[in-house]
């Protein structure tokens, strides 16, 4: 029975024949050759679509097993981690360095965040978002960790996902700079890593320990 190839960075499609591929690009960052790149390898080996995904992503649609290989070797990017228990492409809005509402460096800390855990593996899937401002237009009330720019630094969040069970992320600190915002999503997937269960999201994790608990973990 045909699965998904985590070791390709691919994912079975509802034929159960064919499979899709993302590419990573850290916030949906990407150069025009990149993506000319992209759509020549699609065009290639008859891709049956390319899929722009919410998770700032351009996904490969409905390629063969058997081209997998050559599929990677010619776009010469690193997989995006779209499956696996572990953390996901970091989701980060444009921020001061594009966006007029801006009012903290979201690609920036975003780029961090991405270069430090992207595809790390974790009890569970685990996703982060970060916003220039209160617009949260990278979601960061919905992610395992949040982080929303304020007029005077960033605020952090922990706990939130969607699903069958959505739950809103819990404020932890507001106020942080940069480096205090690294500092304690450090401490956060740390903390996670040691004492998750397998499949349990953050939240689930934070409300089985105790937010007091998981608090207090942090301050140590």
């Amino acid at each position: 029975m045909a699965t998904d190839l985590l070791e390709k960075g691919a994912v079975l499609q509802r034929d159960q024949e064919t499979y899709a591929v993302v590419p990573h690009m850290p916030g949906g960052l990407v150069t025009p050759d990149g993506l000319r790149k992209i759509a020549d390898v699609a065009e290639k080996y008859n891709a049956q679509a390319l899929k722009l995904t919410s998770s700032q992503r351009l996904a490969i649609v409905g390629l063969k097993k058997e081209d997998l290989d050559n599929v990677w070797q010619e776009l010469d990017m690193k997989p995006g981690a779209a499956i696996g228990l572990c953390v996901r492409s970091i989701k980060f809005c444009p921020g001061t360095t594009f966006c007029k509402r801006g009012q903290q460096d979201a690609v920036g800390l975003g780029l961090k965040l991405d270069e430090r855990y992207h595809g790390l593996e974790l009890p569970s899937k685990f996703k982060i978002g970060v916003s220039g401002c209160a617009n949260s237009c990278a979601e960061n009330h919905f992610r395992d960790v949040g982080v929303m720019g304020l007029p005077k630094g960033f605020r952090l969040m922990a706990g939130g996902n969607g699903g069958v069970v959505p739950r809103l992320a819990t404020t932890l600190y507001d106020g942080l700079d940069e480096e205090q915002v690294l500092e304690k999503v450090d401490k956060i997937v740390k903390i996670y890593a040691e004492g998750g269960k397998k499949n349990e999201r953050l939240g689930r994790f934070m409300e089985r320990i105790g937010l007091d608990t998981f608090k207090a973990m942090l301050e140590k």
